[in-house]
């Protein structure tokens, strides 16, 4: 109670620029939360016994048992192989180049935002100080306390900064967390992609042509 009676007091002494500090705030609560969940349920779908059976059985050319291994799992890597062999006739590594993209895109949904948070939550707070500082030089020369509510006014004025760069800084280490798991999931598909295509040719030399696969109808 008393830290909750210390905020609100120091959020209106920090003027009318906190409000929409605390809207960026929330947005970026709500984009970390999102964004926590996406990456909990992504890992919760990886099944890496599984991969390792399909690349085994990829490698003999047993391509039907591939499907059928692939086409019961929601592993994303699972679900990049059988869309590359769904286009096996045509192109599988452009066709698990183009689902790996798609979802290195949903991994960096809504960070824009927390980058924005980032960029314009000190502008913000600067903001609010300058417009305080202003505020509170209209003291100077009406009165014998000027310099006293002058110090004041400064004082609470640099309470918006300090608002702004504590926001960036509580988003910037999500932010760069974030950033982070993308380049690592976007290594380990390159690396699934270039082994199963590696794979797919050595089944190719002992005489199963991927491109020869037909896969079943849904």
């Amino acid at each position: 109670m008393i830290l909750s009676h210390i905020l609100v007091e120091y959020f209106e002494k920090g003027g009318p620029i906190m409000w929409p500090m605390a809207l960026l705030f929330f947005l970026a609560i709500c984009v970390i939360l999102d964004r926590i969940i996406w990456w909990m349920r992504l890992r919760g779908r990886v099944n890496v016994a599984q991969q390792e059976a399909v690349r085994e059985a990829l490698g003999l050319g047993q391509f039907d048992q591939v499907w059928q291994t692939t086409h019961k799992q929601a592993d994303p890597f699972l679900e990049n192989l059988r869309d590359g062999m769904s286009h096996a006739a045509t192109s599988p590594l452009a066709a698990m180049q183009l689902h790996a993209s798609n979802l290195l895109e949903k991994s960096e949904a809504r960070l824009w935002v927390l980058s924005t948070v980032i960029t314009l939550a000190p502008l913000l707070g600067l903001l609010g100080t300058v417009v305080g500082i202003m505020g509170s030089f209209n003291f100077v020369g009406n009165d014998q306390l000027a310099v006293t509510k002058v110090s004041g006014g400064i004082a609470e004025a640099l309470i918006a900064t300090a608002a702004g760069l504590g926001i960036a800084i509580l988003c910037l280490l999500p932010f760069n967390f974030f950033r982070k798991k993308t380049s690592l999931l976007r290594g380990k598909l390159e690396h699934w992609i270039n082994h199963c295509e590696l794979l797919a040719g050595a089944a190719k030399s002992h005489g199963h042509d991927l491109a020869d696969f037909k896969a079943p109808r849904a």
